[in-house]
C-alpha cells in the first residue's frame, strides 16, 4: 500500500522528473553525470514569513525557491544541471500543491534545470522549501569570491532594491505610502520580490571575465563587504551610479530615507562582479549580447575596511549592510 507521501510525489512531482538520472523518483537517490566538467553545488532554503509570505501565490513561491539557487549558479559561471527538493508542509493542500508544482515545472523547463529527487515532510511550523542545485563549469573555471584585486572595477547586473521595496509594499509602512498613487510601480516591485530574475544567460561572461563574483541576496552593501573580505580587499562605491528601476526612483523621490533600504534590504538576486580594467569592455560587450543590463558602480581598493559608499557628496560605511538571520 502506498503512503500519502508516495501519492503526493507521484501526483505532483513525478511528472516533473523527466531527466533519466531522476530514475522516475522511484529510488532514494539520483544519478548526475559529471562528464568532463566540474560540478558546482549550492543550496538555499526559503521559509514562510522570512523569504515569502503565507498568502503569496504558490507558483511564485516555487519559482523563487528554484531561482534563488539558479542565481548562485550564475554567479559562479555555472550552467544548471539539475536540483533536488525538500518540501516541508503543514498540510497537503491539493490546490496549493498543484499550483506550486506547475510553477516549479515551468521554471525547471525554462532554465533547463530538471528535478532529480527530494523529500516531502510535515511540519507544525512555517512552510519551508529547500533546494540543492547542481551546475557544471569547465574544469578549474568556477568563479569564487576571493579573486578581486585592487583596481578591479565593481559591476552589478539589473537594478538594486526593487525586491526590498516590494516586500515593504506587501507589509505596509513608508513604502506603501510613497507609492500609493502608482499601481504600476507597485505591481512591478511586488513581482520583483516574489519572482527573482536569475542571470543564467550571463554565466559565461562571468566565467570568462570576472576575478570574483557572487549574487546579491542579502543586500548590496553587505554582500559587497563579504566579497571584499573574502579577498582581503576593500572598495569605493559611487552610490549615485547604483542602478535603480523607475519604480524605485519614484519611491526614493517620494521618501528619500528609503535609500538605505535599497542597498541593504536584499532579495535582489543580481550578480556582483569584480572585473579587471583591461577586460571591462569585453565584459560589457558580453552583457549586451546576453541582454543583461550591467553597471559599473565602483572600484576595488587596498585595505580591509568596509566598502565606502559615496553619495551626493557624503561618505558612509554600512556596519549592518545586509539582512541577517541571526
Amino acid at each position: 500500500m502506498s503512503s500519502g507521501e508516495d501519492d503526493l510525489i507521484a501526483r505532483y512531482f513525478k511528472p516533473l522528473a523527466t531527466d533519466p538520472g531522476a530514475l522516475g523518483l522511484t529510488d532514494d537517490a539520483a544519478l548526475l553525470k559529471g562528464g568532463g566538467d566540474d560540478l558546482v553545488v549550492t543550496t538555499d532554503a526559503i521559509v514562510e514569513g522570512v523569504h515569502f509570505l503565507g498568502n503569496d501565490p504558490p507558483d511564485t513561491v516555487a519559482k523563487k525557491a528554484l531561482r534563488v539557487n539558479l542565481s548562485d549558479l550564475a554567479a559562479k559561471g555555472a550552467t544548471p544541471a539539475g536540483f533536488v527538493l525538500t518540501l516541508a508542509l503543514r498540510t497537503a493542500d491539493e490546490n496549493w500543491l498543484a499550483l506550486f508544482a506547475r510553477g516549479l515545472g515551468d521554471d525547471a523547463a525554462a532554465f533547463a534545470c530538471p528535478l532529480l529527487g527530494g523529500d516531502t515532510v510535515s511540519t507544525p511550523g512555517p512552510q519551508m522549501i529547500s533546494i540543492t542545485a547542481f551546475g557544471r563549469v569547465p574544469k578549474g573555471r568556477m568563479v569564487g569570491r576571493t579573486g578581486a584585486r585592487p583596481g578591479d572595477r565593481i559591476l552589478v547586473t539589473g537594478t538594486i532594491g526593487d525586491a526590498a521595496l516590494g516586500l515593504g509594499l506587501l507589509t505596509g509602512g513608508e513604502v506603501a505610502g510613497a507609492l500609493a498613487s502608482d499601481p504600476a510601480a507597485r505591481d512591478f516591485l511586488v513581482s520583483r520580490y516574489r519572482v527573482p530574475q536569475p542571470r543564467n544567460s550571463f554565466a559565461e561572461a562571468v566565467r570568462d571575465h570576472a576575478t570574483a563574483a557572487m549574487d546579491v541576496s542579502d543586500g548590496l552593501a553587505g554582500d559587497l563587504a563579504k566579497m571584499m573580505r573574502a579577498g582581503g580587499t576593500s572598495a569605493v562605491v559611487d552610490a549615485d551610479k547604483i542602478p535603480l528601476s523607475p519604480a524605485a526612483r519614484a519611491a526614493l523621490a517620494a521618501e528619500p530615507s528609503l535609500f538605505d533600504r535599497l542597498v541593504t534590504g536584499g532579495d535582489d538576486y543580481e550578480i556582483l562582479a569584480a572585473i579587471p580594467p583591461e577586460r571591462l569592455d569585453a565584459f560589457l560587450a558580453a552583457s549586451t549580447k546576453a541582454g543583461v543590463a550591467t553597471t559599473a558602480i565602483g572600484t576595488v581598493t587596498k585595505g580591509t575596511a568596509l566598502p565606502l559608499f559615496r553619495r551626493a557628496g557624503e561618505e558612509r560605511r554600512y556596519e549592518r549592510g545586509s539582512y541577517r538571520h541571526f
